[in-house]
Order: C-alpha cells, then structure tokens, then sequence
C-alpha cells in the first residue's frame, strides 16, 4: 500500500510526477488510519442568510461578559453534557483530541478547589506577581478572594492531556496541545454563552493542587478552571470596551481589476 505526496515545489519536467511513500516510510501502518468518507455535514447557504447568522451569532457573543457573582442554583446536567460535547468538536492536532474536562458539582470538592486556589492567589499578590502584572490587574478589582470558586454549583476543570496510549498501550505523544486545548476552551465557553449560563475563567497559579484534589492522571496537567452557572441578582462588571474590528484584524485582499 502507497500514499501519494505532492512535492511542494515542482519543475516544468516533474508537474505531472507523484512522490510515494510506502507504509514503513510512513512510519505508521496505513490500515490504521481512518477512512476517508464523503463530507456530508456541511451545508451551503444563500450569501443573505450567512450574513444573518453571522451577524446575529456575533451579536450574541456581544453580549457575554466574565460574571464573578453566582447564584447558587444548580445547573442542568444535560446543559453542561451537550456544551462539552461542543467542546469535543474542537479541532486538534493531529486529532489527538488533548483535552479532558472534569464537571465538580459536589460542594465539599469545590470548596476544596476555593480553598486551594486562595492559598496560591494570596502567594501570587503578596509577593509572587510583578507589580506590572498586578497594575493590569488593578481595573478589574481582582483579589486574593475567589468565592465564585464555592458558590457557583459547576466548575469545570480542564485538562491538558500531554500523551495518550496507542491500541498496544504505548506511549503516544500529543502535538499542539496548548493550541487545541484552548480551542476547545473557545467553544465550551461560546457553548454555555449560547446556553444561557454565565462564565469566568479562572487561572491560579500554579495549577498543580487541581491533579491532586480531583485524583487525576500524570499525562494531564491543569488548563484552567471554567465557573459555570446563573448571576446573581445585581451581578456588576467593568465597564469596558472591546477593540473595533480594525484594531484585532487585517485584510489581504486582491487588488480591483481594471476594465
């Protein structure tokens, strides 16, 4: 069995050639790579309506903000089943798919995680940040204090796998695995937004107490910890303003053909 290669660059005289490889060059046997099957799942829509949902999708994401008040009222399993699931769709490297994501309800393990997390975070502002970092800070009122970590009824803990276990128990590295964890991340968050439920990303550092208060194995390490879950009534946050559409992007467009 041979796969067929394109060479990047080609002459005139080799345009019409093909570069083989055989399966030990490969390095992995062909008969374990996933089939390939028609695409299916996409579906093609008039310019109009692209532009609506487009539009309206945007708008809605508008509208998420980083909540740190929570009520204490439970959060539907389900919902939170069906956003991870989003998650899932992420795409990956190598479609090693990284990422494992622990759903704490139980209030005697998040007030373990709260207690932890303050141990670090008073650490990190009494001595650990540079005063530069703690001036970025200052804005948001961010302190030592995370009782969102308690009261919220979801926290999900994310984890970066860094290596997985091939189909003999071998070791089997993973590749871009900050870049596809914090994809993932991306949807899980635009998921619950979608859902209705509030977010905050919460990163104390270090992370390392989260592998051991949640029992996890050596191949994981800590991403963040996503609090999920209903505002409170009167829910304040910073009044602040994202950049416009010319401050986060540039286009590379084509030059107008004159008649």
């Amino acid at each position: 069995m041979v796969a067929e290669v394109r060479p990047c660059r080609e002459s005139p005289s080799s345009r019409s050639e093909r570069l083989t490889l055989t399966d030990d060059q490969i390095g992995e046997p062909m008969e374990d790579r996933p089939d390939f099957v028609p695409l299916s799942t996409w579906i093609e829509r008039p310019v109009d309506e692209m532009r609506s949902r487009a539009r309206a999708f945007y708008e809605n994401m508008n509208r998420r903000r980083t909540v740190r008040d929570f009520l204490t009222r439970p959060v539907p399993r389900d919902v939170i089943e069906d956003c991870i699931r989003t998650a899932g769709t992420a795409p990956s490297g190598a479609h090693m798919q990284p990422w494992h994501f622990v759903v704490v309800t139980d209030p005697t393990v998040r007030r373990r995680i709260r207690l932890a997390a303050e141990a670090e975070e008073r650490e990190f502002y009494s001595g650990r940040a540079p005063d530069e970092w703690l001036e970025a800070l200052a804005h948001l009122g961010t302190d030592a204090e995370k009782p969102f970590l308690e009261t919220a009824s979801c926290l999900i803990v994310i984890f970066a796998r860094r290596y997985g276990s091939g189909p003999k128990g071998e070791r089997r590295k993973h590749y871009y695995v900050q870049e596809s964890v914090g994809i993932a991340t991306g949807m899980l968050i635009a998921a619950l937004h979608e859902a209705g439920l509030a977010t905050l990303t919460h990163t104390p550092s270090p992370m390392g107490f989260l592998s051991s208060v949640l029992d996890r194995p050596e191949n994981e390490r800590p991403f963040l910890i996503l609090v999920a879950g209903y505002p409170a009534p009167g829910a304040r946050v910073p009044d602040l303003n994202r950049l416009p559409l010319d401050g986060i992007a540039t286009f590379i467009e084509d030059e107008p053909v004159e008649d």
